[in-house]
């Protein structure tokens, strides 16, 4: 499967509806994302486009996915990337630091769609993903 190819002038892979030079390229390319959903639409993103190196940066230390050992975390990263097909996200609700967001997604013909409520923190400036948080 591998990851998606995208051009600037292409739809968004965050299924904003804006083309993607508008959208989440400029955070991809280094510039903070402004607010937290901004930041989940990019991870959403960079997952469909196999931006590992974005997805390490813009996780929080304190989230259970975190690892010192990068090498091993790049790996594990890559392979729900490659292996996954990002079919459609809907934000439900983002209020303050808290992003509830349903990712529809398959793997092979497996549906493995699922609804989370996102806790973001700033850390250094810049919005992090935290981790899912109960209701």
């Amino acid at each position: 499967m591998g990851p998606m190819k995208i051009s600037p002038n292409d739809p968004c892979p965050c299924y904003s509806g804006l083309k993607y030079k508008k959208c989440c390229r400029p955070w991809h390319g280094g510039t903070a994302a402004p607010t937290p959903e901004a930041l989940m639409r990019s991870r959403y993103s960079a997952y469909a486009l196999g931006k590992v190196d974005y997805i390490m940066a813009t996780t929080h230390p304190d989230n259970p996915q975190f690892r010192a050992d990068r090498a091993v975390w790049r790996a594990q990263i890559q392979q729900f990337s490659d292996r996954t097909r990002f079919v459609g996200l809907q934000i439900l609700a983002a209020e303050g630091d808290i992003v509830t967001f349903h990712a529809i997604l398959f793997e092979d013909e497996s549906d493995i769609s699922y609804t989370e409520r996102s806790l973001f923190k700033q850390k250094d400036g810049r919005w992090l993903y935290v981790d899912a948080v109960q209701a």
